[in-house]
């Protein structure tokens, strides 16, 4: 079978990690001059000068393009400068000792920032942090732009974002865990949650499948956050994902748990639910009726969404008598000149979307805007005047089209579209019956997705009955006086029951 090669292939992988680790770490290598030049040779950014610290010879070990020479200057070579009778680590405030038996650590250092004294004389190490780059600015979100609310967005690097965060939640309870990932990348990965909040079962899970992943690197969070799901073969992302602070922040205070990836500004949030797939922060922000009527419109467009085309194909194809006899005469006098069969006709409309969506993503800004526009245009008109589709179809698929973008979670969109391609196929081969297989196969697959073991499909299939007050409905604010059921929140209750 398949599946038993498979295991096995991944245990005899994890058995020669394992033997590799245990060679490893029987045999330590320790820090000396020619070993750190044999590790660091062929790098033409590395800085090793040999300088002279009260008569003491040292070497100074440092990545020129990582580290600005102002800052190697005031911090370490100003100081060494005026060491008087002082010992180099009291007038080096900022450095910690290096364990001189770990090459791999003072490697990793260098590698990461740090300027690393090396005294040969007496078999020591000093590092200081001197990591000094240019980073992009705080900035807005450009993929999930609001009108109310807090503006600013996470960064690519990793101690700005978690500083975004610090700067909403004052308290001692908010723990930050740094996890080293990677094989080649040593990136670093952050892992953070509310203490006296978050769930430890859940704290631990996801300490656990960080820690036991074996991979050279991660460039972004996405691929990690692939990873860490619980079904990785389901066409819906199974964790919360975005880039806004608030966001980040509400989620931490529901009892969620954050990753973020040092390189990538985006964090996935754990566990998440269906329903939060549809759901922004700026709901909060509205009034309970707006939010209300807003949410059931993007969980409406869904369905129709994924419903929309293929009910057009198995209407035409199987179930034409289902149609009102106005309507019919219509969608015949449209498809008069259409020689494809409604399925061939759909895939063909679909699939040119697809590739203006794609080739306007790619190309510069005002190029694809131009694009996508013009190109819908002038396509979909020749399209009808050639008599490759019906002026009604080119309708239904701009509509399935808006409606797929309607989610603010941009890889749920992608599962709508893929989804979609299911029951138009469904509904070519069988109809309406197709399409209700296919819908009831797509509930089901739903309803035994789990995050972070936690089911999918709550708040539609509620853990405690207050969840239903914040999903499609988004009761008044006085209302929402509980955590989600998904978080297991250790505190239940957001504020006490007699507050006025």
């Amino acid at each position: 079978m398949l599946w038993n090669w498979f295991k096995k292939s991944i245990n005899k992988t994890i058995s020669q990690q394992q033997e590799n680790q245990d060679q490893t770490s029987q045999a330590p290598e320790r820090v000396t001059v020619e070993s750190l030049k044999n590790k660091l040779k062929n790098i033409d950014d590395i800085e090793m000068k040999e300088i002279s610290i009260k008569g003491e010879k040292v070497f100074l070990i440092y990545l020129s393009t990582l580290t600005k020479s102002s800052t190697l200057q005031d911090l370490v070579l100003n100081p060494l400068n005026n060491i008087g009778d002082a010992t180099p680590k009291e007038v080096l405030k900022n450095s910690t000792d290096g364990d001189i038996n770990d090459l791999q650590a003072s490697l990793h250092d260098i590698m990461s920032g740090y300027s690393v004294l090396f005294f040969v004389e007496r078999d020591a190490l000093l590092k200081v942090n001197t990591f000094s780059v240019e980073e992009r600015s705080i900035t807005t979100a450009e993929n999930e732009t609001t009108i109310l609310g807090p503006q600013d967005s996470f960064t690519e690097s990793l101690m700005t974002s978690l500083s975004l965060i610090k700067r909403r939640i004052h308290s001692p309870n908010l723990k930050t865990t740094l996890i080293p990932m990677g094989t080649e990348t040593n990136d670093t990965v952050a892992v953070v949650y509310m203490e006296n909040i978050a769930n430890k079962e859940n704290v631990d899970r996801v300490l656990y499948r960080i820690k036991n992943i074996e991979y050279q690197g991660f460039v972004a969070l996405p691929l990690l956050k692939q990873a860490l799901e619980d079904k990785p073969f389901s066409p819906f992302p199974q964790h919360g994902f975005t880039v806004r602070t608030d966001y980040a922040v509400e989620s931490l205070l529901d009892g969620r748990i954050i990753v973020m990836l040092n390189g990538s500004p985006e964090v996935a949030i754990l566990p998440a639910t269906f329903i939060e797939m549809f759901i922004t922060t700026e709901d909060h922000y509205n009034r309970w009726t707006t939010a209300s009527l807003i949410r059931a419109i993007r969980l409406g467009g869904f369905f129709v969404s994924i419903l929309l085309t293929s009910t057009y194909v198995s209407v035409l194809t199987f179930h034409p008598e289902m149609l009102p006899p106005q309507l019919l005469v219509t969608l015949s006098e449209s498809r008069a000149q259409v020689f494809f069969p409604p399925v061939l006709e759909v895939l063909v409309i679909e699939m040119v979307i697809e590739i203006l969506r794609e080739a306007g993503a790619r190309m510069p800004t005002k190029i694809g805007q131009t694009i996508g526009i013009v190109g819908g245009i002038v396509i979909g008109t020749a399209a009808v005047e050639a008599g490759l589709a019906s002026n009604v179809l080119i309708v239904l698929v701009a509509v399935t089209a808006l409606l797929s973008f309607i989610p603010p979670n941009y890889l749920m969109s992608n599962g709508i579209r893929f989804i979609r391609y299911g029951f138009i196929i469904a509904g070519g081969s069988l109809g309406i019956y197709g399409q209700a297989i296919f819908f009831a196969w797509m509930m089901n697959h739903l309803s035994n997705l789990t995050s972070l073991g936690s089911p999918f499909m709550s708040p539609v299939i509620p853990r405690q009955w207050t969840d239903l007050l914040n999903s499609v409905l988004r009761a008044p604010v006085n209302f929402l006086v509980t955590r989600s059921g998904m978080s297991r929140a250790k505190k239940q209750l957001t504020r006490p029951l007699d507050e006025e």
